[in-house]
């Protein structure tokens, strides 16, 4: 099943979703860390650091919005970090707060499509999504050209919102994204839209296991799910 942020509009999922990103731009990084109380970065932090023993060189950063995990991947210490999305205000957003921090020489965001990366086969030591893969117009082929932009032996890293299966942390989740977390949302970004597609993009993806099953039909190998904070997100790896 497809999930829409605008049931009413007859464009395709990517356009909504750029267009969805554009407009919240402004207040994403307030809103994510926000909402998330703030442990959307030690989750980021737990990802990055599952490619320490890669020492990756040259890294990609799917979806990456204004540059969070970008920046994050800095403590790698790789010789670049590349981020690509599909919303040009998120970019923008990401650009100034790398001009500022003066990571300029370590870090390039450009406008890129995940299911039609604009680079050559083998390239990147790695690459890396935080809450991106769920947004894919189509699943399988924005990982197979993951897949295919990645040197052997490289490693992928994605985190993604996930369901928690455990009473009572299963129906106090489903209470807070369903009733509390659209009406923060839409009062603070003004997008009515923005966080009811969240929880709804969520419940459609397939998480845990069935997220694994998909990679490996990719041709990832040794993949694996690391549960984190009572299964609210996952850690998904792989080698190709």
């Amino acid at each position: 099943m497809t999930v829409l942020p605008y049931k009413d509009q007859t464009v395709s999922k990517k356009e909504q979703v750029a267009k969805m990103f554009d407009d919240i731009s402004g207040k994403y990084d307030f809103l994510n860390h926000t909402l998330s109380m703030g442990i959307d970065r030690l989750w980021r932090k737990k990802a990055i650091n599952l490619l320490k023993e890669d020492n990756p060189k040259l890294i990609l950063d799917i979806a990456t919005g204004t540059g969070d995990f970008a920046i994050a991947a800095l403590r790698l210490n790789p010789d670049k970090v590349i981020g690509v999305d599909i919303s040009r205000g998120m970019l923008e957003v990401g650009k100034e707060k790398i001009k500022k921090l003066n990571l300029e020489s370590k870090i390039e965001l450009s406008l890129g499509d995940s299911e039609g990366l604009e680079f050559e086969e083998n390239k990147f030591d790695a690459v890396i999504v935080a809450f991106g893969v769920r947004n894919f117009e189509h699943l399988e082929e924005g990982l197979q050209d993951m897949y295919r932009v990645m040197k052997d032996a490289g490693k992928v890293v994605i985190l993604e919102f996930s369901r928690p299966r455990l009473f009572p942390f299963k129906q106090l989740y489903n209470f807070y994204f369903r009733w509390i977390l659209p009406k923060i949302g839409r009062l603070i970004s003004k997008d009515q839209a923005a966080y009811t597609y969240l929880p709804e993009s969520v419940k459609a993806f397939p998480d845990g296991q069935d997220f694994l099953d998909v990679l490996n039909k990719t041709g990832f190998k040794n993949t694996a799910c690391k549960s984190l904070t009572f299964g609210i997100s996952s850690i998904y790896t792989g080698i190709k």
